[in-house]
């Protein structure tokens, strides 16, 4: 319970703005929605003037036990520009038997078996509570989900031991009807026969060098003409009009109930890659011809039906297409270093490979999830895209032997109270908004579903030129942050109803493998700026605002500008803001004020500067690309844990409360505990470790030293229990040395420069850092906001 505090520790400042909070936080527990603003500026001039663009963070699959079942189709508008689904928004007239289009105004009929409808007896989808709405189309057949293991055999004995039992112990976690498929590389692939004769195992060997196709690995495997039809470019791909095309089982992806025993043998018995190894050299491993199989196995035999591409790997790609490193351990992989020199030999060539293949799975709906367990890098930023925008999972760690791969991979199969698996596939989101607003773009773990009407924006952010989006894996904390302009000229009148709609449509594959389409439905005023600027002011939700921010700087890093310039997009941002919204007299920035539900901001985005999605220091192009990775997919309560991590205090004098991210909540006398999302750390201060290495614990009468040694690791037990993936734990103390992932995340105000080192007594303990503090970054950032010239 004390570390279920943690997560409102951000809102402990509101007061003025609470019935604003409460509101927003209630929309997000029933929409899974949030909005930067939650009142919109009427104007397009003024809505570029907040700085902060409108912008909604969706959870589309966020977990509701309320939502009845509704066992129909939607009823859309008939407008064939439009086709917004009915919702609680749309104007009735229950005597004609008519509804009127939120977005567009069109005038519908009702279908015949609404006939019996009244003020009385109302459907589900106009009763206000239900703004988002499931349904399940029944028309759809019922397919069953796939999961093609791909596994690397270049590792050690001990890591090949302790992944083959991880694997074999999650065919016991899988539903029955699953279909199941097994591909092994290192020098050579081999697609394993899982339907042959009983005792007999069979494979199919390729070359590790050479790029097959599609039609290639379709035919050396005697897959006949099962291509069924793809699609035509720009085709909606899984949506409402489209049925998956499942085709007969063949013998290299079985049901599992038809072979989980002789699957289970031949994962027992998968050696060692039997290519000798010479002194000095790597392995050869053939990652990216592997995986090119595994695209190309699925989108022969089963286009357009949810499945996961689930990769072991061990090492780095060094042979054939996809290669990121050479086989002389002399070369080591690339750096940050490297890659600002461009002294990258394969980086291009392999990234624009893996994006080709991410590019395939996604046309058929198949998610590629990379797990990746090695202690040097295995190019993952070459291989990034196969996660991003096919949707499928990121996992990086040391060891596949390590408790953190075991637990994370354990929850890849996490179930339901209903005993259904917390994963969706093949989900196509399609975005419709008002008229006075057009949508720029989308950032989160998707691809562009290529679907152009009139309401796409030319200013593009993230992912754009597009109203829908898909992504072949989602679940309950997949969040995609989706952007929009305000279209309506400076001095037009309020849009006629007083209020905005957008309306998020996700069409997925559930994992019982029914077609289901969530749809959601939300409303906000509008505000002329002239007259309701306090108003739009006290609607800005300063969390969502920061994730928001967060996701547009790591994808300026990633995609296109260098680090330097995306700190300064950053300060620039973080200045006019408080320019437009602070209070303040010119040139006295001892004056300077800004509103409380601004007050936070400032704060989230010094540590984002300081934190690894911007800062690439002292960590390798894979961890970014995974951090940046972890950062564009969680909700917003992960993704805001990453930008400013938790600090709770344990002490004998007082009960467990959160205290600031700062060096002086660092005491002798307290226990910390610190969650970043990536890691769980428990930190003891100088007088609690000493006590705990005399080992006074144990001691009858220090029962209260024991019960508040006991109290943070049963608190961190509860946070590492719902997290994926499973975060690093760490149990270290002052002077250790793992403290330095505490030091590096606080804020530096006392360091070796403004205070004798070793002098922290009861003040904190300083940092050996030259980083500013919050307190001096704050100082700056008010000079700038009064000063005349900025």
């Amino acid at each position: 319970q004390a570390y279920n505090c943690l997560i409102h520790f951000y809102k402990r400042k509101m007061s003025a703005a609470q019935t604003y909070q409460d509101y927003i936080q209630s929309q997000e527990d029933r929409d899974g929605v949030r909005l930067t603003w939650n009142v919109w500026p009427s104007s397009r001039q003024e809505a570029t003037r907040m700085v902060v663009p409108l912008a909604a963070l969706y959870t589309p699959l966020k977990e509701r036990t309320d939502l009845p079942a509704i066992q129909y189709d939607p009823v859309m508008c008939l407008r064939q520009t439009c086709k917004a689904i009915l919702n609680p928004m749309c104007q009735v007239d229950f005597r004609a038997k008519l509804w009127v289009c939120n977005f567009c105004f069109h005038r519908n009929n009702f279908p015949p078996q609404y006939s019996a409808i009244s003020e009385q007896n109302q459907p589900a989808e106009l009763i206000p509570q239900f703004s988002t709405l499931e349904y399940t189309i029944t028309r759809f057949q019922t397919v069953p989900s796939i999961f093609l293991m791909v596994v690397d055999t270049c590792v050690d004995e001990d890591e090949l031991r302790a992944l083959k039992e991880s694997l074999q112990m999650s065919l016991s976690l899988l539903p029955p009807n699953a279909l199941i498929g097994l591909i092994t590389y290192g020098k050579m692939i081999q697609v394993h026969e899982l339907g042959g004769c009983e005792g007999i195992s069979r494979s199919y060997v390729f070359s590790g060098t050479k790029d097959y196709t599609a039609k290639q690995v379709q035919e050396m495997l005697g897959l006949g003409g099962a291509g069924g039809p793809q699609g035509a470019p720009g085709q909606r791909i899984g949506g409402l009009d489209n049925k998956p095309q499942p085709q007969p089982a063949n013998k290299f992806l079985q049901p599992i109930h038809k072979c989980d025993m002789s699957l289970t043998d031949m994962l027992g018995e998968l050696q060692r890659d039997p290519w000798p190894v010479n002194v000095g050299k790597r392995p050869l491993r053939s990652t990216g011809v592997a995986l090119s199989i595994a695209v190309g196995l699925l989108e022969s035999s089963y286009p357009n039906c949810g499945g996961r591409i689930m990769s072991f790997i061990g090492g780095a790609c060094s042979q054939g297409p996809g290669q990121v490193v050479d086989d002389e351990l002399k070369n080591p992989i690339r750096s940050h270093h490297n890659i600002e020199k461009e002294d990258v030999k394969f980086m291009k060539k392999a990234t624009t490979h893996y994006e080709t293949l991410a590019k395939r799975a996604t046309d058929n709906g198949h998610a590629i999830d990379m797990y990746s367990c090695a202690l040097d890098q295995t190019g993952l930023m070459e291989m990034k895209s196969c996660c991003n925008l096919t949707g499928g999972h990121m996992v990086m760690g040391d060891s596949f032997n390590s408790a953190l791969f075991k637990q994370t991979f354990q929850r890849v199969f996490a179930k339901d109270p209903k005993g259904e698996f917390k994963m969706a596939f093949n989900a196509t989101m399609e975005v419709k908004c008002s008229r006075e607003l057009k949508i720029s773009g989308a950032i989160g773990p998707c691809i562009s579903g290529g679907k152009k009407d009139g309401s796409i924006s030319e200013a593009e952010i993230g992912i754009g030129n597009t109203t829908s989006w898909k992504s072949c894996a989602l679940n309950p904390s997949s969040t995609l942050a989706v952007f929009f302009e305000v279209t309506t000229q400076q001095g037009a009148p309020i849009p006629q109803g007083g209020r905005g709609f957008l309306q998020f449509v996700t069409s997925y594959q559930h994992a019982s493998g029914q077609r289901r389409v969530r749809v959601t439905t939300v409303a906000r005023n509008w505000g002329d700026p002239a007259t309701a600027m306090p108003h739009i002011s006290a609607s800005f939700d300063q969390e969502a605002a920061a994730v928001v921010m967060a996701r547009m700087a790591a994808w300026k890093a990633d995609s296109t500008e260098e680090g330097v310039d995306v700190l300064r997009w950053v300060d620039r941002t973080l200045i006019r803001l408080c320019q437009k919204f602070g209070e303040y007299v010119k040139d006295s920035s001892v004056s300077f004020r800004l509103p409380e539900n601004f007050s936070l901001y400032p704060q989230f985005m010094f540590h984002l500067r300081r934190s690894q999605f911007l800062q690439v220091f002292n960590n390798s192009p894979d961890e970014t690309s995974f951090y940046r990775g972890c950062l564009n997919r969680e909700d917003l309560t992960n993704c805001l844990i990453m930008v400013q991590p938790i600090l709770y205090s344990y002490s004998l004098q007082l009960p467990p409360e959160p205290v600031l991210l700062d060096t002086s909540s660092i005491q002798p006398d307290r226990i910390l505990l610190m969650d970043t999302f990536f890691q769980i750390l428990i930190f003891h201060g100088e007088t609690i470790a000493q006590w705990r290495a005399a080992g006074y614990q144990s001691q009858p009468e220090y029962a209260n030293l024991k019960q508040l040694l006991e109290l943070p690791v049963a608190d961190a037990q509860d946070a590492l229990l719902g997290r994926f993936p499973v975060p690093r734990y760490i149990d270290t103390e002052q002077g250790g040395s793992q403290a330095r992932f505490l030091l590096c995340k606080v804020n530096p105000s006392q360091t070796h420069n403004n205070q004798g080192w070793g002098g922290g007594g009861g003040d904190g303990a300083p940092v050996l850092t030259d980083d500013v503090s919050l307190q001096v970054f704050m100082e700056h950032l008010k000079k700038l906001c009064v000063t005349t010239q900025s």
